[in-house]
């Protein structure tokens, strides 16, 4: 059917406005497969928030891992100057900013409200930013996965003995806390997850929750399917902007750029409430996954560890114990407040 001039016209005129009016054109590279659900959609999201909302000013294309720079080269990327944005999660440098995986995740500690109220509200970002400025860099929230789970096993985990001498994917803190319970954490990019558990390469693996789990098949690699994800209990992501880059932007693109982060924050965490339970559902009911909690005993042993590993952690740089000391005094706050306020109407709504 052939389509007039005019109606042609009609129909690419907003792209072409915007391309004309594009005063900056921005690169977002992450750790993520490209057009990942939730993750690499989450990236996809912030750019076109960054679009939008700047009415076309500011032009963002989203580089998925591997397509400009690998998975774990994303932090360098942006300090660079390679391109104007990053997409990951701040325990994937820990060897760079070791401050950083506080950011990201601290096993048994602050769920996704908690981190946001501690961020947004308890010097969280003040801290964060300034982790980050030796290197170029201005960190933001860039979504929440919210509690993950615990991870995949080809064994039961019956015991903490049953970790000893497991090689197992997990990133950040959590596999400092593995590493002191005798097993050996590997730290893998999302797209290299499954063929490394299917050939045997690691024992187990944690990834994030059903709805990611599942798009990466990792029931076809693993029987078990352990929870609570003791390791992640509100993980937050990180839109990294190149600060030169970000400092040429005027005062209204600056604020777009850094608003467009907060409603790409709260986006991606309602994504994952909303599609959790029912990619768990297929799992259960059509895949046959065994679905386990963890040992009470196992997770009160772990528990423990963690609050050895993540204190002596915070030890070994000043940036680190300045973090960790902000974000004990806000857990400790956290977890006095919601005793009364979330975990008892929980209790109360969801009886046993």
């Amino acid at each position: 059917m052939a389509i007039s001039v005019t109606v042609a016209a009609a129909l690419f005129t907003p792209f072409f406005a915007n391309a004309a009016k594009a005063e900056y054109k921005w690169k977002m590279v992450t750790t993520w497969p490209k057009n990942f659900p939730g993750l690499g959609t989450g990236a996809n999201d912030l750019a076109k928030l960054i679009g939008e909302m700047s009415d076309g000013r500011i032009q963002v294309k989203v580089y998925g891992a591997k397509e400009l720079v690998g998975a774990l080269e994303v932090f360098d990327a942006v300090s660079r100057g390679t391109a104007e944005m990053g997409h990951g999660a701040g325990y994937y440098w820990k060897g760079k900013v070791p401050a950083g995986q506080f950011f990201a995740a601290v096993p048994f500690g602050l769920t996704a409200q908690e981190m946001n109220s501690w961020i947004y509200s308890g010097g969280g970002l003040a801290l964060w930013q300034e982790a980050y400025a030796p290197f170029g860099i201005i960190p933001m929230p860039g979504g929440n996965t919210g509690v993950q789970m615990g991870g995949w096993f080809n064994k039961e985990i019956n015991s903490l003995a049953d970790l000893k001498g497991l090689k197992m994917r997990i990133p950040g803190l959590g596999g400092e806390v593995l590493k002191r319970a005798g097993g050996t954490p590997v730290l893998l990019p999302g797209g290299e997850i499954f063929p490394a558990l299917q050939s045997g390469a690691i024992d187990a693996t944690e990834w994030v929750g059903p709805y990611n789990d599942m798009a990466f098949g990792l029931h076809k690699a693993a029987k078990f399917y352990y929870y609570p994800g003791w390791h992640e209990p509100g993980t937050t992501l990180e839109a990294l902007i190149n600060k030169k880059s970000f400092d040429k932007l005027p005062k209204d693109l600056q604020s777009i750029v850094l608003n467009a982060t907060r409603v790409a924050n709260a986006n991606m965490l309602a994504e994952y409430t909303a599609r959790n339970n029912a990619a768990l559902e297929r799992l259960i009911k059509e895949h046959k996954v065994d679905l386990r909690p963890y040992p009470t005993e196992v997770l009160e042993q772990l528990k423990s560890l963690s609050e050895q590993v993540v204190a002596e952690e915070a030890k070994k740089d000043p940036m680190s114990k300045k973090v960790y000391e902000s974000y004990k005094t806000f857990r400790e706050q956290a977890v006095d407040w919601h005793e009364i306020s979330e975990q008892s109407y929980l209790n109360s709504r969801n009886p046993k």
